[in-house]
């Protein structure tokens, strides 16, 4: 049986101090949710927020294999553990499951130079300009493939205002590159930054990384940063940050 947990304090031992942004956003009860092999005594757990769901504990093909009701979703990235849950998603998912590198980037206080951020978001070119996302903006957002994924985890602008930031440059009255909250947690936000195809390698995700890392702080939140790829790794180190580790993970395609 899986269950849905209640007590957090349970599934944190598990998790122990697996620093992930999003799996602290599952444990606070911000967003997302925990899932756990037992009610009273669980040994095994997942937490899963947006498209990504984080296996810890004892390896449990049951929580490996379940979808919870209200994830209408049929792609999700799968985060093991260590080597015995990567096995269980090897086992269990088959080709539907594409093994992937992810990159980790340190969590480190008092970590940026904010002249030296601030010398980049005045760099934006003059035919451009940066907004924070309002709820036109929000509801803008919502509608593009680009950029959905800046907002899409908050069910409203409400949700965003009380607990997601984010940026936006804006060209010709739309926008062309922005750096949102995709999750949020107590204290922080878990970054999520994009720019459309045809605006990029013009610097503007710098401007708007650098942005949104300024206004996280003026409001003494931790913008954690997590990278898909060696691309985004750079851009972080630009911005101030350091690279941690690899790490393994699972597309899983018809989840």
């Amino acid at each position: 049986m899986v269950y849905k947990v209640n007590d957090q304090e349970k599934a944190a031992v598990i998790f122990g101090n697996w620093e992930e942004s999003m799996i602290w956003s599952c444990l606070q009860g911000v967003m997302g949710s925990i899932y756990v092999n037992d009610e009273r005594d669980p040994v095994s757990a997942m937490a899963i927020l947006g498209d990504f769901c984080f296996f810890a504990g004892k390896t449990s093909r049951e929580l490996v294999a379940y979808k919870p009701e209200w994830c209408r979703q049929d792609f999700i990235i799968a985060v093991p553990q260590n080597r015995q849950w990567a096995e269980e998603i090897e086992k269990y998912y088959g080709g539907k499951a594409k093994k992937i590198v992810r990159y980790a980037i340190k969590k480190e206080q008092n970590l940026f130079d904010q002249e030296k951020l601030e010398h980049i978001v005045k760099g934006l070119p003059a035919d451009y300009s940066i907004r924070l996302i309002d709820q036109g903006i929000f509801d803008y957002c919502r509608k593009e493939d680009w950029c959905c994924d800046f907002v899409s985890q908050f069910s409203d602008y409400h949700a965003y205002e009380k607990s997601g930031l984010g940026v936006v440059i804006m060209k010709d009255g739309i926008p062309v590159s922005g750096a949102s909250s995709y999750s949020a947690y107590l204290g922080g936000i878990e970054i999520e930054i994009d720019t459309k195809k045809e605006y990029r390698r013009k610097g503007l995700a710098s401007v708007c990384g650098a942005k949104l890392i300024l206004e996280c702080l003026d409001r003494g939140l931790y913008p954690s940063w997590d990278a898909q790829n060696l691309w985004s790794v750079a851009l972080a180190e630009k911005l101030g940050y350091h690279f941690d580790r690899e790490y393994d993970a699972y597309e899983i395609y018809g989840y």
